[in-house]
């Protein structure tokens, strides 16, 4: 069978070596972080969040993961460490005047740059491509490049003047050994807000136990909240005793049997009756 026609095949034609490897372009992967998102690999979008590991998602993205966790998604691993909205942050970022849009190699008949980003450091203009370092501020959510932050020293914000400290500095897509310090960080934030939380809960508990209403023993053996309320029935019955009395005494003054009804000697006159006889 086969080698028809004289045909003589080669050795790399019958013999099947090992596979070669594909090797990933990395350029090509620094670029997919800056244009993709991280949990739905779908293209950057606005509104776009960061976590506090610097990687960048679509708002929309987490808050279906947020709602459903359960649902099988092609990178859930990255967003494991999401709790919750608050712990993301809207990125105040930089339009890129020279970005035309996805639509503007649609004929195929021109040079599309690949590096061109849609976004760039409002400061020095360096394009958000993943050739350079860049960071976004935990405070106000501004993005900046790396360089502009050590050239530009300030601790103020260059975009919308909000003041931050050297800790709200986050690094987008940085390296491992970045990633590994953005998470120990992050671990211990965390851990010291849980201790302030439970200090707080303690404390409105010392605070509430007082409060708390506690019979207090008298010397007969009985309570004082007792005998107060004791003393409420007592008076309650009385008055209402006391309204009945006054409720029959005005019935029974109605009938003229009454002791109210009763003239006394001053108001009784002296009748004299004189019935004369003529004979």
């Amino acid at each position: 069978m086969g080698c028809d026609g004289g045909t003589i095949p080669k050795r790399h034609e019958l013999v099947k070596g090992p596979k070669k490897v594909e090797k990933v372009d990395k350029n090509a992967e620094l670029a997919a972080k800056w244009k993709y998102c991280a949990l739905s690999q779908e293209k950057l979008r606005r509104p776009i969040v960061a976590c506090e590991l610097g990687r960048l998602y679509n708002k929309d993205a987490v808050i279906e993961y947020l709602l459903d966790k359960s649902a099988e998604r092609p990178n859930s691993e990255v967003a494991v460490h999401i709790r919750g909205m608050k712990d993301m942050k809207e990125l105040n970022l930089t339009d890129n005047p020279e970005w035309e849009g996805e639509r503007r190699n649609a004929k195929g008949d021109r040079y599309e740059d690949m590096h061109c980003a849609m976004f760039i450091c409002p400061v020095v203009g360096l394009e958000m491509n993943g050739k350079h370092r860049f960071c976004y501020l935990q405070t106000c959510g501004c993005v900046f490049s790396d360089r502009a932050l050590k050239e530009v020293k300030t601790e103020i914000c260059h975009k919308c003047g909000d003041p931050f400290q050297e800790e709200d500095i986050v690094v987008l897509n940085g390296t491992k050994e970045d990633v590994e310090k953005l998470r120990g960080k992050m671990e211990e934030k965390r851990a010291k807000a849980k201790a302030k939380k439970s200090k707080k809960s303690k404390a409105a508990e010392t605070v509430s136990k007082p409060s708390d209403s506690k019979a207090v023993a008298g010397p007969s053996g009985s309570s004082s909240s007792s005998k107060e309320a004791k003393s409420s029935t007592s008076t309650a019955t009385k008055r209402s005793i006391q309204h009945m009395d006054e409720k029959s005494e005005a019935f029974k003054s109605l009938f003229t049997t009454h002791s109210s009804a009763k003239r006394t000697k001053e108001q009784t006159s002296n009748w004299v009756t004189h019935t004369p006889y003529h004979f």
